[in-house]
């Protein structure tokens, strides 16, 4: 589940944030602030703390900030948050456009101008989540294979085959071999959108490039078995990834 924060003066617009992210169906928890001293101290306890952050990377997803504020200001607030977390998307909500170029050494994600519209909130929100997904699909995964320890990209994974008490890991750079159980690797790359059609098989969503049948279509034109059994659960996480990326 995703957490996103909204930190603004004006109650109004946080009533109107919150309500249309509600309205977008996204899975998520979001939490209010009214100015930026309050957002840093939200931050400053998960830091001090022994508790795992609420994104799991250091605090919020996506923060929605306004500029102009009494006490903080956003740009200031914005200044504290990256020396804690470089990984959230800031997207400024101001209606100053003076101040766009004082805010880019936080490295926002963009800016909504007031009076803001709701299809724009909910389409920044969906890029946003898309490039953290992107982010976090640049993971590299240390195997001990048989021809010694190797690192991969867990985006250039297609997929993994369970062959003769061991992994055949199929990446873009070509195959490797590991031993181990191919549960305990699905476990591990779950998060990062695999998913398994075969008792023998966990696919790379990403690389899915069609279903025919029983057979998938993967985007190096391998196909890969869909056992009936797991026809559709596996159909529905997949159109699920996919719905999520668009």
């Amino acid at each position: 589940m995703y957490r996103i924060a909204i930190c603004d003066d004006d109650s109004r617009i946080r009533r109107f944030l919150q309500q249309t992210i509600v309205e977008s169906g996204i899975s998520c928890v979001v939490d209010e602030f009214p100015d930026g001293v309050n957002l840093l101290e939200g931050y400053t306890q998960w830091a001090d703390s022994d508790e795992s952050p609420p994104s799991g990377h250091g605090g919020y997803d996506i923060l929605f900030l306004d500029i102009d504020m009494p006490k903080m200001n956003g740009i200031e607030a914005a200044k504290r948050i990256r020396t804690m977390d470089r990984r959230v998307k800031i997207i400024y909500v101001t209606g100053y456009q003076d101040y766009m170029g004082k805010s880019f050494e936080v490295h926002p994600f963009s800016f909504l101008l007031k009076p803001v519209k709701k299809e724009e909130v909910v389409r920044q929100i969906r890029e946003a989540l898309l490039y953290s997904r992107e982010e976090e699909r640049e993971v590299l995964l240390r195997l001990k294979t048989t021809e010694g320890v190797e690192e991969f990209t867990v985006s250039d994974i297609y997929y993994l085959e369970y062959q003769s008490r061991k992994l055949r890991f199929v990446t873009k750079q070509g195959e490797s071999l590991v031993r181990g159980k191919i549960s305990e690797y699905l476990e591990k790359l779950e998060p990062y959108g695999f998913a398994s059609p075969h008792k023998s098989f966990a696919v790379n969503l990403g690389h899915v490039k069609s279903i025919r049948g029983y057979d998938i279509i993967m985007m190096n034109g391998e196909r890969i078995p869909l056992s009936q059994k797991r026809s559709v659960e596996f159909r529905g996480l997949l159109g699920k990834y996919q719905a999520d990326r668009l």
